[in-house]
C-alpha cells in the first residue's frame, strides 16, 4: 500500500512538471526581446570584457550584425575558454556561479545566438524549485486530508504565477537564486526534525550554503535570519554541541565561498552596489516608500493582481471568526515560523537595499510569499468550513489568481478608454503631451497612487497607459519593433549616442538583425559628420536612426533628412533607453 502511494506521488509531481514546463516554453516562444541585463548575463559568461562599449573601435566605425552577436554567443574559438565567466565577475557585481551554468549552457550553440541557452538552464532549474517546494507544502499540510495532492496544485499554481514565470524567462541569475533559498529552507526544515545531528544534512547545509553565496548575494539575507534563528533554536534548548556544528558549517561555507571568490568582499562592503545598499538600510523614510512599492509588486506578479481580493476574504473570515466566537485550533505548526520569519525579513531586507523596485529582487522568495498566504487562509478558514466546502474555496481562489491578469487588463481598458490606450508616442519627446492627455481623461484617483512613489505624475499616467498584466521580461510589446527592423536589415544604421546615457545593451539584439551599423558617439549635430559617415553607403532606400536620451532628435533627424536628401520620416518605437527611426 505504501509503495502503491509512493508511485502514485511520483506520477502527480511528474505531471506538475510537465504541465509547467509546457508553460515555460509557450511563455519563452513568445518572449520578444532581451532587457540589457539578459545582454549582460550572456556577455559576462564568454566576452572578453564586462561591455561591448569598452572595445576600443567601437564607436565612429561600421560594423557588421556578428560584431554584436560575439558579445551574445560563444564562438568556434572561444569554446574552451572559461576565463570570461571569473573575470568579468571580479569588475562586475556578482558572484561567479550562474554565469558559469550560463556559460556551459550556450556552449551547446556554438557561433548562434539563442535565447533559448538561457531559458532552457532556467527550466531545468525550475524543476528542481517546484519539487522542493511541493516538500516543503507537504510538511505544511502533512495533517490535512489529501495533504499531497494539495500540496502538488499548491506548488504548480506557485509555479505559474506572473513571477515564476518572468524569473523562468529572464535570463538572471534569479531562478538559480530562487533554487538555492527553498532547498536551504526544505533542509532546515529536516533539521528541525532531528534531535541529533546528522552529518549528511549539515553536509548538505553547508553545500547550499557556498553554493547560493556564489549565486547572488541577496541569498545571505536569507540564510543570515535563518541562522539566527537556528542559533536562538539551540541556545534556548542549551544545546551547545549541536549548535557548535551548526555554526562550524556556515562558517566553513563562508570561509571556502571567499577562498573561492575572494572579490565578493570588494563587492560587499567596497563596490558601488554594497555601498549603496549599506547606505539604504539607514534610510529610514525611504523604507515605507519601498516596502509600499513591493507590495504592488507582489499583488501584480506573485498574485496576479488578485492580493488585494485575497486579503478582503482574509479579513472576512477573521471577522466571522470573531463575530460567532469560533476558536481557532491551537496546534502549532513547528514549521511556519521558520519560512515566514526569514521570507518577511528577506523581503523587508531586500525593500530597503534594492538599487531598484522592480520584480526581480523578491522572485527568489516569490514561491515563498505565495504558499504562506495561500497556507494562512487554510489555517484561518479551520473550523468554519466543511473538507468539501474548503476544497471549493481553495480553488475558487486558484481559479481568481489564474484569471485575474485578462480580467485586469480589461479593466484596464475601461478604465483609460481604448482611444488613449492605444495613442502611440510619435516621439519620446511628446510623452508630456499625452500624459496631459490622459490627466484630463483619465477615471481613477491617479494622485492617491502618486503618494507612494517617487515617480512623477507624467510618467505613471505613462506606465498605467502602457501597462499590460503579463510576465514582466516578456516584452510583447517588442514583437513589433523586432519584425519591422528585421524586415528592414538591409538598411544601414546609426546610432546617435550620448555618452552620458549609456544603455547600450537594452538595444543590442536589434544590431544583431542590421547588416551594418555605426555608433556615432557623442554628435555635435554637424551635416559634415553625417555626410562623412555616410558616404560610402547606399541610403537611397532609406536609414534606420536609433537616438537615445540627452539629444534633440528633431535636430539630428533634420539633419539626416537634409544630408541624404530624404523626405520622410516614420517613428518606429520607442526601446528602452532609444528612440527608433525609419528616414527615406
Amino acid at each position: 500500500m505504501k509503495l502503491e502511494r509512493r508511485k502514485k506521488e511520483i506520477l502527480i509531481v511528474v505531471a506538475i512538471l510537465i504541465i509547467q514546463t509546457i508553460i515555460f516554453i509557450i511563455a519563452e516562444i513568445n518572449k520578444s526581446y532581451i532587457h540589457m541585463d539578459e545582454a549582460y548575463s550572456l556577455g559576462l559568461a564568454n566576452y572578453d570584457k564586462t561591455e561591448i562599449q569598452e572595445n576600443s573601435d567601437f564607436y565612429d566605425n561600421w560594423h557588421t550584425k556578428e560584431y554584436y552577436e560575439d558579445y551574445l554567443e560563444v564562438n568556434e574559438n572561444e569554446k574552451d575558454n572559461f576565463s570570461p565567466v571569473y573575470e568579468n565577475q571580479k569588475n562586475d557585481v556578482h558572484p561567479p556561479l550562474y554565469y558559469l551554468l550560463l556559460r556551459i549552457a550556450m556552449g551547446f550553440h556554438i557561433g548562434t545566438f539563442s535565447k533559448w541557452s538561457g531559458i532552457a538552464l532556467n527550466i531545468i532549474i525550475y524543476e528542481f524549485i517546484t519539487i522542493f517546494v511541493y516538500l516543503i507544502i507537504k510538511k505544511l499540510l502533512r495533517e490535512n486530508k489529501n495533504h499531497q495532492i494539495k500540496s502538488a496544485i499548491l506548488a504548480l499554481l506557485s509555479s505559474v504565477t506572473l513571477a515564476s514565470i518572468s524569473n523562468v524567462i529572464y535570463i538572471r541569475m534569479y531562478a538559480l537564486t530562487t533554487l538555492n533559498i527553498v532547498i536551504t529552507t526544505y533542509l532546515h526544515l529536516k533539521l528541525l526534525e532531528q534531535n541529533k545531528s546528522n552529518y549528511k544534512l549539515l553536509l548538505a547545509i553547508g553545500t547550499l550554503a557556498l553554493i547560493g553565496s556564489l549565486t547572488h548575494y541577496y541569498y545571505l539575507f536569507y540564510l543570515a535570519i535563518l541562522v539566527i534563528m537556528f542559533t536562538i533554536k539551540y541556545i534556548k534548548q542549551k544545546n551547545y554541541k549541536e549548535l557548535a556544528k551548526y555554526l562550524g558549517t556556515i562558517i566553513l561555507a563562508g570561509i571556502i565561498s571567499l577562498a573561492i571568490f575572494p572579490y565578493s568582499i570588494k563587492h560587499i562592503f567596497f563596490g558601488y552596489r554594497g555601498q549603496g545598499a549599506i547606505s539604504s538600510l539607514t534610510n529610514i523614510p525611504q523604507a515605507i516608500v519601498s516596502i509600499c512599492e513591493y507590495i504592488f509588486i507582489t499583488n501584480v506578479y506573485i498574485f496576479n493582481n488578485a492580493l488585494f481580493i485575497i486579503l478582503l476574504f482574509i479579513f472576512g473570515i477573521i471577522i466571522y471568526r470573531k463575530s460567532r466566537k469560533i476558536t481557532q485550533t491551537k496546534t502549532k505548526n513547528k514549521y511556519i515560523k521558520y519560512i515566514a520569519i526569514p521570507t518577511l525579513f528577506y523581503v523587508i531586507l531586500v525593500s530597503l537595499s534594492s538599487p531598484y523596485k522592480t520584480l526581480r529582487y523578491i522572485m527568489p522568495v516569490g514561491n515563498l510569499i505565495f504558499i504562506l498566504v495561500i497556507y494562512y487562509i487554510i489555517k484561518i478558514s479551520e473550523n468554519i468550513f466543511k473538507e468539501s466546502t474548503m476544497n471549493k474555496v481553495i480553488i475558487s481562489i486558484y481559479l481568481l489568481i489564474l484569471i485575474m491578469p485578462v480580467v485586469s487588463n480589461k479593466v484596464i481598458d475601461l478604465a483609460l478608454g481604448r482611444k488613449f490606450r492605444s495613442e502611440q508616442e510619435t516621439s519620446y519627446s511628446n510623452k508630456t503631451e499625452i500624459a496631459e492627455n490622459l490627466k484630463n481623461e483619465i477615471s481613477i484617483p491617479i494622485n492617491i497612487i502618486s503618494n507612494f512613489t517617487n515617480m512623477s505624475l507624467d510618467d505613471i499616467l505613462l506606465y498605467i497607459k502602457d501597462f499590460k498584466l503579463e510576465p514582466e521580461v516578456l516584452f510583447s510589446d517588442k514583437r513589433n519593433i523586432t519584425e519591422i527592423i528585421k524586415d528592414n536589415s538591409s538598411l544601414p544604421a546609426l546610432y546617435f549616442f550620448d555618452s552620458n546615457h549609456n544603455r547600450f545593451l537594452d538595444d543590442i539584439l536589434l544590431f544583431t538583425y542590421i547588416n551594418e551599423s555605426y555608433i556615432v558617439k557623442d554628435f555635435k549635430y554637424s551635416e559634415e559628420k553625417v555626410k562623412n559617415i555616410t558616404s560610402q553607403k547606399d541610403t537611397s532606400n532609406g536609414i534606420l536612426i536609433f537616438i537615445n536620451d540627452g539629444q534633440n532628435n528633431d535636430e539630428i533627424l533634420n539633419i539626416i533628412k537634409n544630408t541624404l536628401n530624404l523626405n520622410s520620416t516614420r517613428y518606429l518605437e520607442r526601446l528602452n533607453s532609444s528612440d527608433v527611426y525609419l528616414v527615406k
